[in-house]
């Protein structure tokens, strides 16, 4: 029998019915003042035979609610006119959406429909003391909320169902699920419910993806900024959390969890974690960059390279327009190239190592914590359907296999596709996409390859164009590395986006089946992408500048003319430490911050100025205060969590990778972390709808990327302190070639003779003005002199330098790996009190589920219920006395709104 003629149990408020000449008492209930709206279905639509100019378009918003029954309402009117030949698309969506919507009420949810029309005229023990006088000193930092959990108790939970109702202790039917569960419940409806007009699609997210509705959102508590003191969650939360003012108190996760949903309330629980150990590391990177300022005047080899009495004549940078220069002249670069290469960086290095283990592993114990007092430990993964864009690859691989003759067939299958497991689409379906995706992100890191290349060639031709004039020689060096970061940084910005943007195309053609897989493969691809471009310039500095340049006499060059460019004199360490202080500090305070803040109020202010200039629309309700679903309505729509979690990712990656090259970047991490908190916080409650609340037990695959970065850190700062720094060959020098145990010498002791006769004909210095005639150069490195047997090829201290360098690594990178390895072994995944209350509430569960069991045989056992099936209904009525009375037997119809009615 076809739907649309069957009696319909509906509540629809009809736009020709009066209304109610009661007061509204709350924007957030149905009409009648009595059922709560848990969530929004918007779309437009234009009246039957309407057309542009002359009709009356407009939006609907229909708010769902789980409760009573409402009254009957048939389809079909006097109101229906003869459709025109614009309007056949309308009408089929009409259609589709008054099927869905009566599934919809078939499924026990109950709907209201809210019009907005406008005419368009044109277009006790010692821990515990000490845990006493630590909540004392830090009750001005906690947030003024209500208490959603207790460390020291908490309620016995277990999933719920209706056939064990007896089980829960329900004291208010209305209350019993907060506003984030039955908002859940009713998108879960939303997501299993079938459409046969709409090719037998399932759920919201089909006919939203095919336009049929536009949106789909749970309803704020109310307003934010609502005069008055009348307080609801979203109101408590911007007061207490989502405002500047309040950055130096703790973040109420329990009220976030509880508005929001478990997704986004283990972000933010990892987000303050992430903020909260970047305290101390700030504090240890502080005092190492306090302990290179002080100990700046004790270094020896800046003392030597700035005394003018050692006359260090060193060979030309450029061929020909460069002079002879004395090292001394570079005293500044090796004074500041102290401050971040000296012994504590290397101590910094281990700690950063440490610290990353122990972050991951507080984490794990914090997530467990929460994890239990959410009742997250014993749920399982929730079966997800597919993705309308997964249904329609599916659709048409079936129609071209089986013809026009399948369709019957077809809507079939595509129904039961969600409950099949199996992947419809096969490895020769996939592999057009697979073939795309490799040579995409093959392509766009060749062309961040290339664009690093290019900031090279760049530096390269403008120092030797610097070089030819005499008032910007002495600046060539400062000049072509700001210009450079600064290009480098612009760049990054710019590709940033580009490739958010191609990596969620590339995943799109991929096809995955469900929203997780979707969303795992993007961030994958993403992650990739956003890595290699910010991290390559870097890269570059660190561990590829300056060690293919050649020597005096026979130097690489990258164009005729060009040489390769080399370290300062004081080494890369100086660059390094520039290069991603810049970046970091530029993509926080750039991309992260303005855009988040400037992006959305220009498209709120553009909202707003297109509503204001759009020609002939009025709203005769217009005099009248809006509903909660409209001011929803004109927020932005939610898009996941993704950029929050990847902008942390890569500021983590700032924090830990190159640590030992720039001890502050803990510090500058934590300010803007302290900001970041805030900004979201803001975005989410003032900005954003409402959320979808996702129960998730962990921040999936996050923890695997933030665990691969912690690890490849270790690696990174070994090669960094080996190759980049000069501390290993200060340390063969001062142990192995040192007459008496210090670093006096060691400059002399790195610097190679080389003849100026041998210089290539061409390239010796042109006018040259140095006070005295020059025989002999010297360049940094560790080859023999002119004079030896074999001149200018490596020498013995360049091969004890590199074994020493590679021997630093190994030992380096297997004594960090030891040390994370215990420090994860001794650190419990799961903490042991949470153990035993685990323990403790399963057996409290059993033993409940036993007396409750023991207590019904007991009734149905009694003679006198036999006899009387009043008494029956009674007894049952005071043994199980948390259940509500009044509840039909669920499954038949006329009961399908109060089998919800605890929602």
């Amino acid at each position: 029998m076809d739907p649309e003629h069957l009696p319909v149990i509906n509540n629809y408020l009809d736009a020709n019915e009066p209304a109610s000449s009661e007061a509204r008492l709350s924007r957030m209930h149905f009409h009648d003042n009595q059922r709560k709206v848990d969530y929004v279905l918007a779309y437009h639509y234009r009246k039957r035979g309407a057309h542009l100019g002359h009709g009356s378009p407009g939006h609907s918003l229909a708010v769902i609610s789980n409760g009573e029954t409402g009254k009957e309402r048939h389809g079909g009117g006097p109101g229906d006119v003869e459709l025109g030949p614009l309007d056949a698309l309308e009408e089929e969506r009409r259609e589709q959406r008054d099927e869905f919507e009566h599934n919809l009420m078939a499924a026990g949810l109950e709907l209201e429909k809210d019009l907005e029309m406008y005419e368009i005229k044109a277009g006790g023990s010692i821990a515990k003391k000490f845990s006493a006088i630590l909540q004392t000193l830090s009750s001005p930092l906690q947030p003024r909320v209500p208490e959603h959990s207790n460390n020291r108790m908490k309620n016995l939970s277990y999933p719920f169902s209706r056939e064990k109702m007896y089980l829960y202790n329900i004291q208010e039917k209305d209350t019993f699920f907060d506003n984030a569960t039955r908002s859940r419940i009713v998108h879960e409806i939303l997501k299993r419910t079938a459409c046969s007009r709409a090719n037998n699609t399932m759920g919201i997210n089909s006919l939203i993806a095919n336009n049929t509705y536009e949106a789909a959102y749970p309803l704020h508590d109310g307003e934010y900024d609502s005069p008055g003191d009348d307080m609801n969650d979203r109101k408590l939360l911007y007061q207490e959390w989502a405002r500047y003012g309040v950055f130096y108190k703790f973040q109420p996760i329990d009220l976030i969890r509880k508005y929001f949903g478990e997704k986004i309330g283990l972000y933010f629980a990892w987000l303050g974690l992430y903020t909260s150990f970047l305290i101390p590391s700030s504090v240890i990177g502080v005092i190492v960059f306090l302990y290179g300022c002080a100990t700046i005047e004790e270094d020896i080899p800046s003392k030597e390279m700035c005394d003018h009495q050692n006359a260090f004549t060193m060979c030309p940078l450029c061929d020909k327009s460069c002079d002879y220069w004395n090292l001394s002249s570079a005293c500044g670069t090796a004074r500041a190239s102290h401050l971040f290469d000296n012994p504590a960086t290397v101590f910094f290095s281990i700690f950063m190592a440490l610290w990353a283990t122990m972050f991951l592993e507080n984490w794990k114990r914090l997530q467990m914590r929460l994890g239990y007092f959410w009742d997250l430990t014993g749920i399982e993964e929730e079966e997800e359907h597919s993705r309308p864009e997964y249904e329609t690859k599916v659709r048409e691989k079936l129609l071209k296999e089986s013809g026009k003759t399948s369709v019957q067939k077809l809507e079939v299958t595509s129904s039961e596709d969600d409950e099949d497991d199996e992947d419809k689409l096969s490895w020769k379906d996939r592999f057009p996409g697979y073939l795309m995706n490799f040579a995409s992100i093959l392509f766009m890191i060749a062309l961040t390859f290339s664009i690093v290349f290019g900031v090279i060639v760049y530096r390269i031709t403008t120092a030797a164009a610097l070089s030819l004039n005499k008032a910007t020689r002495s600046n060539v060096r400062v000049t072509v590395t700001a210009t450079a970061v600064i290009i480098n940084l612009v760049v990054i910005l710019i590709l940033d986006e580009i490739y958010g943007a191609v990596a969620k195309w590339l995943t799109k053609i991929e096809v995955p089946k469900t929203e997780q897989t979707f969303e795992e493969r993007l961030i994958l691809k993403a992650f990739l992408l956003k890595f290699v471009n910010a991290y390559s310039p870097i890269f570059y500095v660190a561990f590829f500048k300056g060690r293919f340049v050649g020597r005096p006499g026979s130097y690489v060059y990258v164009f005729d003319g060009y040489r390769m460019e080399e370290c300062a004199p004081g080494g890369c360490l100086m660059e390094l430490c520039i290069q991603l202080s810049i970046i970091m500090l530029g993509k926080q305070l750039i991309q992260n911050n303005i855009f988040e803040i400037g992006v959305p109020k220009l498209k709120k202010l553009f909202r707003k100025l297109k509503d204001e200039t759009e020609p002939g629309e009025s709203d005769p309700d217009h005099s009248k205060r809006p509903e909660q679903w409209d001011l929803d309505y004109s927020l932005e729509p939610y898009t996941g969590l993704t950029p929050e979690y990847m902008e942390m990712i890569i500021q983590f990656g700032f924090v830990t990778l190159f640590v030992a090259s720039f001890p502050l970047a803990p510090v500058f991490a934590l300010l803007n972390n302290v900001i970041e908190v805030r900004l979201d916080a803001k975005k989410f409650v003032t900005e954003l709808r409402r959320p979808d609340a996702v129960r998730t037990k962990d921040i999936g695959i996050w923890f695997d990327i933030l665990s691969g970065i912690g690890k490849f850190s270790v690696i990174i700062n070994a090669f960094v302190i080996a190759v980049t720094s000069d501390f290993i060959p200060r340390l063969v020098y001062q142990y192995s070639y040192s007459h008496n145990g210090t670093l006096h010498g060691f400059v002399n002791h790195t610097l190679s003779f080389f003849n100026v006769s041998q210089l290539k004909e061409g390239t010796q210095p042109e006018n040259s003005q140095f006070d005295q005639e020059v025989q002999f150069c010297r360049f940094k490195d560790y080859r023999e002199p002119p004079w030896a047997p074999n001149p200018y090829e490596f020498s013995k201290q360049y091969w004890s330098v590199l074994s020493a360098r590679l021997a630093f690594v190994i030992i380096f990178q297997n004594l960090v790996m030891f040390l994370s390895v215990l420090v994860d072994w001794m650190i419990p995944d799961i903490p042991t009190d949470i153990s035993d209350q685990i323990k403790k509430e399963k057996s409290l569960l059993v033993d409940f589920f036993l007396k409750e069991e023991h207590e019904k045989v007991k009734l149905a056992d009694e003679p006198t219920q036999r006899s009387q099936g009043g008494g029956d209904k009674s007894r049952r009525s005071r043994a199980a006395s948390s259940a509500p009375s009044g509840r039909s037997q669920p499954g038949s119809i006329a009961s399908s709104g109060s089998q919800h009615t605890n929602v």
